[in-house]
């Protein structure tokens, strides 16, 4: 028989235990976004501590590495991020400088939500000169409910397999999370439906999956590339179109300036529509459920104001 080298058998040992965690032990969960947070909250009940590393008034585009989030990614068993190089300018920085094994890319306590759904918008050439895109594709997948059903269902997979003596937990906390957003998607598409065919300025290229759920249409972006601070000269063109593309509203994050969401509403006398995007966003965005329902009543209401 082949005899395996007592270092061979130590690191596999090793290796072994770090993927799971003591049954007393809660999993610590460095989530990179609010919705990250509200989701693995949702599945993890007691059995997870979770730290969110921006807010909703946050551009997730725009973080800096901050010693305090090195620390806090140090400690961590499990990273949830968006991925699809949201994060980039700063993520990767913490994940080398927090040294930690079990979060980095490749590894069990590393999951990214963009690898678990097809992206939209993936570009056809890369080129800086179009300004802030997003090589592989569209990352702002949390504007459609329905993703959520399916990264739900693999991140409740992955707190299992880091945590498996609460695995029964996360498993029935994925079901009754996945039958009450399906039930109330069905609801949510219902009350929607003065929203289809609608046609919408836009100021950052983050809501397609939201429009593409809900059938409105993006007609027009504050932006005139993606990152990129609109001219005078941009925005008066857009002006000149918005009459002849029938657009109802304007609509823009929470976490975005809005000065020229409000100049366009202004001008154009069509109402701007401020979003949560995420979590916290607004006062009445508390978990995933809310932030659905006050997105959807807020179109709404920009429509009923549009007359």
């Amino acid at each position: 028989m082949r005899k395996i080298p007592i270092v061979t058998f130590l690191f596999a040992v090793f290796a072994l235990g770090a993927t799971s965690l003591p049954a007393s032990a809660k999993v610590n969960v460095f989530a990179c976004e609010p919705e990250w947070a509200a989701l693995t909250t949702a599945l993890g009940g007691e059995d997870v501590e979770v730290f969110t590393a921006t807010t909703a008034r946050q551009d997730p585009h725009q973080i800096q590495a901050r010693p305090a989030l090195i620390s806090r990614l140090r400690g961590a068993d499990l990273a949830v991020c968006t991925g699809a190089e949201l994060e980039i300018g700063w993520m990767p920085v913490l994940l080398r400088q927090s040294s930690n094994a079990k979060v980095q890319p490749g590894a069990p306590g590393y999951f990214e939500a963009t690898q678990q759904v097809k992206l939209l918008e993936v570009p056809t050439r890369l080129d800086r000169a179009e300004g802030d895109i997003h090589p592989q594709g569209n990352p702002h997948i949390q504007g459609d409910p329905r993703n959520m059903q399916i990264i739900a269902a693999a991140l409740a997979k992955r707190l299992a397999a880091i945590d498996p003596a609460h695995a029964a937990g996360y498993t029935e906390r994925g079901k009754a999370f996945d039958e009450k957003l399906a039930q109330a998607i069905q609801g949510w598409q219902k009350e929607a439906t003065p929203l289809k065919g609608v046609n919408v300025v836009i100021y950052h290229k983050e809501w397609i999956y939201l429009t593409n759920w809900l059938g409105m249409h993006e007609v027009g972006t504050i932006e005139p590339k993606p990152g990129v601070p609109p001219g005078s000269a941009y925005l008066a063109q857009l002006l000149e179109e918005i009459p002849q593309k029938n657009v109802k509203m304007v609509i823009y994050s929470a976490y975005q300036d809005p000065r020229a969401p409000e100049f366009i509403s202004a001008k154009a006398k069509i109402p701007a529509v401020m979003l949560p995007f995420t979590v916290g966003g607004t006062e009445a965005s508390r978990d995933l459920f809310d932030l659905y329902e006050d997105t959807i009543k807020r179109l709404l209401a920009g429509v009923a104001a549009h007359g």
